[in-house]
């Protein structure tokens, strides 16, 4: 097993242009004309605001954020908040209109968002960066609210991040808001069961996939590109569910086992360390190589355009299911396409995450709490549900998985647009 073999990606579109492709393809087959397609792409609101910041050296920084609302047909907007040096503004149009059919297709009352800093959030001290979370919501507070736009956890952010923000919001309300932002602490009005939803909601489509196309869980081997919020929830359920995970990465490097990974033991070393890398049971090899590891299942659960068309030739798994918002390039898609590799899409794929935070939001209106038995059992309905309406579309007009799951949300949100007509 070579360490050292990557491909370069060529020069590709951006994740808004992959966004916007996509929703061409769905408008072109649906039918749709130009001016509602224009009205569909377009964002509804989107601001970026500058965030200055004391460091705890006593030096000034000036960051900026950025939050976008791409549609509020369906109901108010929802979408997570990521902390990034990597963040502009075209990726988080991106990332919010993806949003907004991911909530369409898992039928959840919501328009997509998404937000975003651009910030290491590794170079700063805790107390650093709940200055920088909470002088961002005081900046955003305009736009957001249980009823405008909910933000939640994502890439560098946390629960305790959710907790600065409502606390800001309330703070600046006069009162307790919970309902502000969903992925909060349990302590504070968070779900049971919101932590671990979008992991669950990838391994439940990643079991059902392996079976559609005829491969036992029992026996199929898997690769997860990512170690974070998602793919370490996703490499233990497999591991549950009998999979056998033979290699995990992060953004420091990855492993491979070819008995399969011990994960509480690699989970351990990942407290302990702060990285996969160095856990001793394993081989080293680098994220690329994972990318094309020989196994059943491959879930790229971590950043976009992982999977591109300098790569997607020599990817070996059977099954891809993307744990991660846009991991696949459209010309990725093409050529897994036309190798017969089954693709399960992000938006329905990952969508376990704002499931699981719209069960919150009801919860925290209602102020009344359910069990973790009864918000697994919900999810695993809604999930359920889109996977078979998801598949029968794709059947029926011999559509991609990915196509099909976007046809189906963009019908939904433009009949909601029609419904409503245009104001004025």
């Amino acid at each position: 097993m070579s360490a050292n073999s990557t491909v370069e990606a060529p020069a590709e579109m951006g994740p808004l242009d992959e966004a916007r492709a996509q929703l061409a393809e769905a408008a072109t087959i649906l039918g749709y004309d130009p001016d509602e397609v224009a009205v569909l792409a377009a964002p509804r609101r989107e601001v970026t605001v500058s965030i200055p910041l004391r460091r705890d050296d006593g030096s000034t920084e000036v960051l900026t954020g950025h939050r976008v609302q791409h549609n509020l047909s369906r109901g108010p907007a929802k979408g997570g908040l990521r902390y990034s040096p990597d963040v502009d503004l075209d990726e988080v149009r991106a990332l919010a209109m993806w949003m907004t059919w991911k909530c369409a297709l898992l039928d959840v009352p919501y328009g997509g968002a998404k937000g975003g800093v651009v910030i290491d959030p590794r170079r700063y001290s805790a107390a650093e960066l709940e200055r920088v979370t909470r002088r961002y919501t005081s900046e955003i507070m305009p736009l957001i609210g249980p009823t405008k736009d909910i933000p939640a956890p994502d890439i560098g952010t946390d629960e305790q991040t959710m907790a600065w923000m409502m606390d800001t919001y309330s703070v600046a309300s006069g009162h307790t808001v919970l309902g502000v932002v969903t992925g909060k602490p349990i302590s504070l009005g968070g779900s049971l069961g919101r932590a671990n939803a979008t992991s669950r909601g990838v391994v439940f489509t990643a079991l059902a996939a392996l079976r559609h196309v005829g491969t036992d869980p029992a026996s199929a081997t898997a690769a997860v590109q990512g170690f974070g919020k998602v793919g370490r929830g996703v490499a233990r359920f497999l591991d549950h569910a009998g999979v056998t995970v033979t290699a995990v990465s992060d953004q420091y490097g990855a492993i491979w086992a070819a008995e399969g990974v011990d994960l509480p033991a690699l989970e351990a070393h990942v407290d302990r360390t702060g990285t996969v890398v160095g856990y001793a049971d394993a081989v080293m090899i680098d994220n690329e190589t994972l990318l094309t590891l020989d196994v059943d299942l491959l879930v790229p659960a971590a950043v976009e355009g992982v999977l591109h068309g300098g790569n997607a030739g020599a990817v070996r798994a059977r099954v891809v299911v993307e744990g991660a918002n846009g991991p696949t390039t459209t010309e990725a898609d093409r050529v897994l396409g036309e190798r017969g590799v089954f693709v399960v899409p992000d938006i329905l794929a990952n969508a376990g995450g704002v499931v699981v935070s719209y069960f919150e939001w009801v919860q925290a209106n209602q102020a009344y709490w359910w069990s973790e038995v009864e918000v697994e059992a919900r999810l695993a309905d809604r999930m359920s549900s889109a996977w078979q309406e998801v598949l029968a579309e794709s059947r029926r007009h011999d559509l991609s998985l990915r196509t099909a799951a976007t046809c189906l949300a963009v019908r939904r949100v433009a009949e909601a647009h029609r419904q409503r007509g245009l104001y004025p």
